[in-house]
């Protein structure tokens, strides 16, 4: 719908804004600290609590250092962190019974921040890829990428993550009927209260490289992940994705990538009309600072720009390693 405007110079465009007043008062999309989640890396291997050379500024956290990420999200106001392990490649397994482990690093992580920092929600991932020898987010035989074998292996994940105090769960692996069977498994063991937020609209996409040198999964996958991520062509098809988890007791969406993507946010939010989340990913986040490096790009400015296009899209909130840079900047009014 379109307001029906007096010709010129009834109607001057302009005038709201002419001032910053004027401006603030007209502004109809505003961006907040609540609306961010950071994700952070994490690792118990010894030597790779280093900065990523492909995501500057970005760093692998140990046990301390993710407690001491948490303790400074709380002080910024940052609502959520979220968890991605770095593993030693040497205990990695075609099995990747690791994932499921109670005792594992994310879930040590996860006790020791909920017994530090209570009050910041912890979000983590659900798929394989962090303990999968082969790179893939589910498991793989004859070069095939198992569907069903797989979802029994991420509900036993979730359930481990749930039981060691996480908050939101993120299955990110795109396996059909993983949510369903995940939302099951919650109720059935006892966690009814454990949201999940669903990668429901993960694409095939090209933005993922540096968070796999994160993440230490680019030398290890074998082949790509075309059958089970989404085509970048197809619009539609995030929808279906999108009802289907929603339907099977997701309580929050995602879309991902984020920027190369806002049509998608958009159409979701739109269609459905539910907490929906993007991802600003971590070839968003290099480009960006590669840019602002080189003297390119104004750091503060693109940052907040960048963040601002995904609540203009629709979405309610977004995970960004600039999280705690955009707080302290939105802290400065």
């Amino acid at each position: 719908m379109h307001p029906i405007l007096p010709p010129f110079p009834h109607t001057r465009l302009r005038r709201l804004r002419r001032t910053a007043a004027l401006r603030d008062l007209a502004q109809e999309h505003r961006l907040s600290v609540k609306d961010l989640i950071w994700p952070i890396f994490i690792t118990d291997v010894p030597g790779a609590d280093v900065e990523i050379s492909s995501m500057p500024g970005v760093v692998r956290r140990t046990l301390d250092n993710a407690i001491r990420a948490a303790e400074e999200a709380a002080t910024l106001g940052i609502p959520a962190i979220c968890l991605f392990p770095y593993t030693d490649p040497g205990v990695k397994t075609e099995s990747c019974e690791m994932a499921w482990d109670p005792g594992n690093f994310v879930n040590r992580v996860i006790r020791a921040i909920k017994a530090a920092v209570p009050e910041v929600a912890i979000m983590t991932d659900i798929a394989l890829d962090p303990y999968n020898a082969n790179g893939h987010d589910g498991l793989v035989r004859d070069g095939v990428i198992l569907n069903d074998e797989t979802v029994e292996c991420l509900v036993k994940m979730g359930v481990a993550q749930a039981e060691a105090g996480a908050d939101i769960l993120g299955p990110s692996d795109m396996m059909d009927g993983r949510i369903g069977a995940l939302r099951t498994a919650l109720e059935a063991a006892g966690h009814a209260d454990v949201t999940i937020l669903s990668y429901a609209a993960k694409y095939a996409s090209a933005f993922y490289g540096p968070f796999r040198d994160a993440v230490g999964a680019s030398g290890a996958l074998k082949g790509d992940k075309k059958t089970y991520q989404m085509n970048p062509g197809n619009s539609d098809e995030a929808l279906r994705l999108v009802a289907r988890d929603l339907a099977e007791g997701a309580d929050m969406v995602m879309v991902k990538p984020g920027m190369p993507y806002l049509d998608i946010c958009h159409r979701v939010k739109d269609a459905f009309g539910v907490p929906t989340y993007a991802y600003q990913v971590s070839g968003e986040y290099a480009m960006l600072m590669a840019a602002i490096q080189n003297g390119w790009l104004d750091h503060d400015k693109v940052v907040l720009e960048s963040l601002m296009a995904f609540r203009r899209a629709g979405c309610d909130g977004v995970l960004s390693y600039f999280a705690p840079t955009a707080a302290r900047l939105l802290a400065q009014g």
